[in-house]
């Protein structure tokens, strides 16, 4: 169970039942399984953010072991490619003592024809603590769930969700700027098929922050004012006095025809130069998810700024992220 004592929104508040739960070790994180970021209330997401704010510090350290997982049994399921996030995952899991096995779908019966419920049955029995899932259709992980009775992470589910990416980058952006409320932050680029705006947009709003997302026509979503975000056409209005700009990456994998005339043009639109950069603040911050498309969402100059970018900031402070959510989910 997760030591809530030494969080610091436990201790601002003061009297009442939630701090008396909590000294008595019997409150516990109110959720399973973290499939999105819809579910959480602000609490829960500033109850996540602070627990990984102690994580920093600790993975900073010589000795980054904190083996309270010892004895768990962690799967990284993923049926889509990744470098960033599966390292991470299993970087946290290790870190905290958890026994991590990186299953390879490739070679898995999966590619035999076996269903996603068959192998979620198959993967229950041998009774595993958590399962970390990737997969490219939406609403799969959630699918998942229902068959087992583990924790089950969402690490990316289609064009859904990709909660673990939102979190980490609010932690960043607290770090970095001291609270989240109040700020300016523009999602720029292929928010169509991005589970990362979508997951961004639901933290931001909860926490408090103003949204504006910019893209071409053609990588807007439908009815994109029901987001809770301000909708621009042109990268000047939607960097306009912003505190954070985040770039997304051009999903090419999700599209199924040509949505943009071409990389030197969409560039020319919409990718991050410091004439685009200007318009925001002068101590606005660049973030991306990664992988990095250099050239056509961002210009390398910009990507490489120790001043403005945040990026490997945001790589660093997933591992964290993804600790407190599994120390949370343990029971």
């Amino acid at each position: 169970m997760a030591d809530w004592s030494r969080l610091p929104f436990v201790k601002r508040l003061g009297g009442g039942a939630l701090p008396s739960l909590v000294s008595s070790g019997t409150w516990r994180f109110p959720h399973r399984n973290l499939l999105g970021i819809e579910p959480l209330s602000a609490a829960d997401i500033t109850a996540i953010l602070d627990l990984a704010d102690s994580y920093v510090a600790r993975n900073q350290a010589a000795d980054k072991k904190h083996p309270i997982l010892k004895g768990r049994t962690q799967l990284n399921l993923f049926f889509e490619n990744s470098t960033r996030t599966r390292t991470s995952f299993e970087l946290a899991g290790k870190r905290m003592g958890a026994d991590v096995i990186n299953m390879s779908v490739s070679t898995s019966s999966v590619k035999k024809g076996e269903t996603l419920i068959d192998t979620a049955m198959t993967l229950n029995a041998m009774r595993p603590d958590f399962i970390v899932v990737r997969h490219p259709e939406s609403g799969a992980v959630h699918l998942l769930a229902q068959k087992v009775n583990c924790a089950v992470i969402n690490a990316g589910d289609g064009a859904h969700e990709h909660p673990t990416q939102a979190l980490l980058d609010a932690l960043t952006i607290r770090r970095k700027k001291g609270a989240i409320a109040g700020l300016k932050v523009a999602i720029c680029g292929d928010v169509l098929n991005s589970r990362v705006a979508r997951s961004n947009m639901l933290l931001l709003n909860k926490m408090g922050a103003k949204v504006a997302i910019c893209a071409p026509r053609t990588l807007m979503p439908c009815a994109p004012d029901q987001w809770g975000a301000e909708v621009c056409f042109r990268m000047e209005d939607a960097l306009k006095d912003a505190d954070i700009v985040m770039m997304l990456r051009i999903q090419t994998e999700r599209m199924s025809g040509n949505f943009v005339p071409s990389p030197r043009e969409y560039f020319h639109r919409f990718g991050l130069d410091y004439a685009k950069l200007s318009h925001a603040k002068k101590d606005a911050l660049v973030m991306h998810p990664g992988p990095i498309n250099r050239g056509i969402e961002i210009d390398t100059a910009i990507a490489d700024d120790i001043e403005r970018s945040v990026i490997l900031d945001q790589v660093e402070m997933g591992v964290a992220v993804r600790q407190a959510v599994l120390e949370l989910l343990a029971r």
